[in-house]
């Protein structure tokens, strides 16, 4: 079985950073595509920064500029670190990722979110 573990949500101040992580482990034999997707409250779930195997990286035009997705494949993790934040970056981040497991099948698993608050 694989589990998504994120960290780094939490409360920072307009224009602050945040760093956010996320980890995966169990069965794998290669990640294709991690990334990140956030949703605030009373709305959808939309996607914030993928990343792929390469290192081909795909970004909200909301987010661009202010943040950057990167992986270390070794240990299965992505991060995502999030400059200049906004009130409206403000939501639950999850974390995603496409993988294939050791039985050589194609699966998705997401992250159970990490908060992030952006507030004065």
């Amino acid at each position: 079985q694989v589990q998504l573990v994120e960290s780094g949500g939490g409360l920072v101040q307009p224009g602050g950073s945040l760093r956010l992580s996320c980890a995966a482990s169990g069965s794998i034999f290669s990640i294709n595509v991690m990334g990140w997707y956030r949703q605030a409250p009373g709305k959808q779930r939309e996607l914030v920064a993928t990343i792929t195997s390469s290192g081909t990286t795909n970004y909200a035009d909301s987010v661009k500029g202010r943040f950057t997705v990167s992986r270390d494949n070794a240990k299965n993790t992505v991060y995502l670190q999030m400059n200049s934040l906004q009130p409206e970056d403000a939501a639950d981040y999850y974390c995603n990722a496409n993988l294939v497991q050791t039985d050589w099948r194609q699966y998705v698993f997401w992250g159970q979110g990490t908060q992030v608050t952006v507030s004065s």
